[in-house]
């Protein structure tokens, strides 16, 4: 499958089969978070895989929606400020930046396995932060929820609603 196919196999997925995610797909994900392009090359992330039970219902007191306990593999997406590329002529702070472009990684790298995926970023950060001990300098960014679809044609049948390309897109000039 080509890039352009396998964005248009992705999408967000809340209905997750018991299966467990295999170690090496989870090292997969891993991996495609890893090689993620970042600001100066900063690399201001952490992935905190959490699979078992403890952790898992903390996660879920954070986010507390139904299908969100159905996710086999919960990955705690955080962003370290004290580690991340600030923009000199107006101080912004890349982090958020670098973290979404890694987390998608792993959301594609997801899709491409077979795996179904969901972005989390409403979710309960100071209790997140006090259940996973977080330093002050890193920030909870998104929990993404993966596993197996309970049903694999979600992928196709979940609907993809976007803009057409010339409502968000301009030549030259704005």
């Amino acid at each position: 499958m080509n890039t352009l196919e396998l964005i248009q196999k992705r999408c967000s997925i809340r209905q997750y089969a018991p299966t467990a995610v295999e170690e090496e797909k989870i090292d997969y994900l891993l991996e495609a978070a890893r090689l993620a392009p970042s600001a100066v090359n900063f690399q201001p992330w952490y992935f905190l895989v959490v699979k078992e039970d403890e952790g898992r219902r903390k996660l879920q007191e954070c986010y507390p929606r139904e299908w969100f306990k159905q996710a086999p593999l919960l990955i705690l997406v955080c962003g370290d400020h004290s580690q991340s590329w600030k923009r000199q002529s107006d101080g912004k702070d890349h982090m958020d930046i670098d973290v979404a472009i890694a987390t998608e990684h792993i959301c594609l790298a997801a899709a491409e396995q077979g795996l179904g995926s969901c972005w989390v970023c409403n979710f309960d950060t100071a209790l997140c932060r006090k259940h996973f001990n977080l330093p002050e300098t890193v920030e909870p960014v998104v929990i993404l929820a993966i596993g197996y679809p309970e049903n694999p044609d979600l992928f196709a049948k979940t609907p993809k609603k976007r803009k057409a390309t010339d409502e968000v897109s301009k030549r030259e000039t704005f």
